[in-house]
């Protein structure tokens, strides 16, 4: 490769005895890379450029003429003559790359305003914000994982999808029951739209019968006592009602997988970070690693930091993925996310593939969901 960029110059000799002036070259050592006879009169010879000028000098009555130049001062001189075409191309790259790498909009899914506040808060700390870099699959995947880590409590599930330049976030918050400690009169409503597959009924009237459907908001067990149409009194509503909810999850999944295994070599190294890329400041850099960034030095205006590296050596295993084996990976990946929802009593009951599309390197699978499960929730009886 070296040899191939190195500066060379093809030339041109004409003039009587010839073959004495090839013998003046070789005792001045001046290395011949090639040499063709033209006829007895002219030779071409490719020379290095740096024996050019010695060339030159021994030339006395021959004439010599530059015919073509290869390596490094080719590249140089097509540079120089199409500057303004590269600098043109260079740039519309460069706005290429920003216009399909940059996330310009991101929209959270859901009805409450608290909710929607603290996503994209949690999205812009860990990166996901407006004009910043779009994350990788296994990026958006440990992002996901530790904002439902952290409101574990109040988020039941997350999924973050790419649509061209924008994020669509989609959540569902975790509806805690009501604090059945307290005696205020109540009925049990649904929680969802279903259809009732179970009532337990401890007290209170029961208003829904088995395989009816119920919207969100449906009061099952009453909590008013009702004679002759006329309300005699108010109670407590005790029970538990289950009943088959559809879901339809959106999933995605690389064509290429990889494993991580941490090797227990680790170090700390200062690291420059441009445009999302990573410069270390050191001599003996792991293969493959995993990284925890500290920022030391930012400039707002500048996409570049120096930050301080805790790094860990890791070992890969990658795997190419046909699109059946992407694709049931992608229902598995669906499967699970479902799961991660169910308490105990809870259940798939069936699930059923609707569409796939392949996206860049990840295929997208919509699947759909039936599932038994706990759709009690409380109303205050007024």
């Amino acid at each position: 490769m070296i040899e191939i960029l190195k500066s060379k110059i093809l030339i041109n000799i004409q003039g009587k005895n010839i073959n004495r002036f090839i013998k003046k070259v070789i005792a001045n050592k001046i290395s011949i890379l090639s040499l063709k006879y033209i006829n007895e009169k002219e030779i071409e010879m490719l020379i290095y450029k740096k024996d050019y000028q010695r060339i030159l000098k021994i030339k006395s009555i021959y004439e010599i003429l530059e015919k073509d130049i290869f390596g490094f001062i080719k590249i140089k001189k097509v540079i120089r003559l199409n500057i303004h075409l590269l600098i043109i191309t260079f740039i519309c790259l460069l706005l290429l790359f920003l216009l399909t790498n940059l996330i310009f909009n991101i929209e959270v899914v859901h009805t409450n305003k608290e909710i929607r506040s603290l996503i994209k808060n949690e999205l812009k700390n860990n990166g996901i914000k407006k004009f910043a870099f779009k994350k990788s699959f296994s990026q958006k995947e440990k992002i996901k994982e530790k904002i439902l880590n952290k409101y574990k409590d109040d988020i039941e599930w997350l999924e973050i999808e790419e649509a061209g330049t924008k994020y669509i976030i989609r959540v569902e918050e975790r509806e805690i029951l009501k604090n059945e400690g307290q005696n205020s009169p109540r009925n049990i409503v649904a929680k969802k739209d279903a259809v009732i597959k179970k009532v337990i009924s401890s007290q209170g009237e029961v208003l829904k019968e088995t395989d009816e459907f119920v919207k969100k908001g449906d009061t099952i067990i009453s909590g008013e006592i009702i004679l002759n149409d006329r309300v005699m009194g108010k109670v407590k509503a005790k029970g538990k009602v289950y009943g088959e909810v559809w879901y339809v999850i959106k999933t995605d999944y690389p064509f290429v997988y990889e494993e991580y295994k941490e090797t227990g070599k680790s170090k700390e190294v200062f690291a420059l970070n441009f445009l999302n890329h990573n410069f270390d400041l050191t001599f003996h850099k792991f293969k493959n690693k995993k990284v925890k960034d500290r920022v030391i030095i930012q400039n707002r205006l500048l996409p570049l930091k120096l930050v301080k590296q805790k790094q860990k050596e890791v070992t890969i295993k990658r795997w190419i993925l046909t699109f059946d084996e992407a694709l049931l990976r992608a229902e598995e990946k669906a499967t699970e996310k479902v799961l991660k929802k169910l308490n105990k009593n809870e259940y798939i009951i069936r699930k059923k593939y609707l569409k796939s599309e392949v996206k860049s390197s990840t295929i997208e699978v919509d699947m759909f969901f039936s599932v038994y499960e706990n759709i009690t929730d409380y109303k205050k009886v007024e």
